[in-house]
């Protein structure tokens, strides 16, 4: 028989998530009280701000249930606050998970959905301290804050990008996009299970060591996650600092498995690069002769590649595109806005 949260209750998982934590997660430092009382409390390290970021995710909305696993969305829930975090050059230390629950949910997904979470926070050394659990009447939610550290007034900003940075991003942005796009379309394709791109989907990686590391170089004038799209982030930078920017095309980082999803879905891999995509790479702006500290402080902790991609202007909020025929195209930095009218699984 399959155990659900109506046979064992509120407290009964609640002792359940407890132990698991217990047993497979790990003891973030500077925890004064945990789990087991009315709120949480850490004592701040000196010399460091703290930094709080949070996140939720419907069924539905931002992930579609049949298409992930307990796990992966345990996982996937996690990295995007882990994300926000590492975008400003910032460590995680401590989480708090509310989850909205059908009274039917099984026991086992719940458990699944914990070791989800504390596989991304692990080998971080940061922990889930504490939550809540309601029963959710619409679609089951996931709501996560996430409380993290970096050394005083040393947060790396959107607001700080300067006229004639060097533009630069790791890994291959749009391949969360394409990974979505394939599943929307998987009724015309088979084994997608385990596509690389719907990997990147699930499970997206963040990029909070390269981000630390990165801030640690003292060579970045601002940085910003991708969780928005490419244009839609670089577009954010570009407001609150006040500037514009130039691409080129050419220089955008496309992978051999996004071009051949491209292909398969008929669609401008250009597209799927910067638009709306669930990626969580990094946007960085520098001094051009800053480039190659930029990049040897990423590989000094990863193997994602860096590409220089274009230059911040002086048009504010003007972004242009340089085509390989040598004309310009004028870009809408717009990105995933939750009250559009449009479907799929973003953050």
């Amino acid at each position: 028989m399959t155990e659900t949260l109506a046979d064992i209750g509120e407290f009964g998982l609640i002792d359940r998530i407890h132990e698991l934590l217990r047993k497979e997660g790990v003891q973030a430092p500077g925890l004064t009280l945990g789990i087991g009382d009315d709120t949480a409390s850490f004592l701040p390290h000196a010399g460091y701000d703290v930094l709080v970021t949070c996140d939720c995710m419907v069924e539905g909305r931002h992930y579609m249930p049949q298409y992930i696993t307990p796990l992966e969305l345990g996982r996937r829930a996690m990295v995007l606050n882990i994300s926000d975090i590492g975008a400003v050059g910032g460590n995680p230390l401590y989480a708090l998970v509310s989850l909205g629950l059908r009274s039917d949910t099984r026991v086992s997904d719940v458990e699944a959905m914990y070791r989800g979470f504390v596989a991304e926070l692990n080998p971080l050394d940061a922990s889930v301290i504490g939550g809540n659990l309601t029963k959710s009447g619409d679609g089951p939610f996931i709501d996560i804050t996430l409380i993290g550290e970096v050394a005083h007034d040393q947060a790396i900003r959107r607001s700080t990008a300067k006229v004639g940075d060097a533009i630069l991003v790791t890994g291959y942005p749009g391949q969360s996009a394409a990974g979505l796009q394939l599943l929307l379309h998987a009724q015309r394709m088979k084994g997608l299970r385990d596509h690389p791109l719907v990997r990147a989907f699930n499970t997206p990686s963040h990029r909070a060591r390269e981000g630390w590391a990165i801030a640690q170089s003292g060579c970045v004038t601002a940085m910003i996650d991708t969780s928005d799209g490419f244009l839609g982030d670089l577009g954010h930078i570009c407001k609150e600092s006040g500037v514009g920017a130039e691409l080129s095309q050419e220089k955008l980082p496309i992978s051999d498995v996004l071009n051949q999803a491209a292909q398969d879905l008929g669609q401008d891999p250009y597209d799927l690069i910067l638009k709306d995509s669930d990626d969580y790479e990094l946007i960085i702006t520098c001094a051009p002769d800053h480039v190659g500290q930029i990049c040897s402080a990423v590989s000094s902790v990863s193997d994602v590649p860096v590409t220089e991609v274009g230059r911040i202007t002086d048009v504010a909020r003007q972004i242009k595109l340089n085509l390989p025929d040598g004309t310009w195209s004028e870009m809408t930095p717009a990105g995933w806005d939750h009250f559009a009218d449009s479907g799929g699984g973003h953050d």
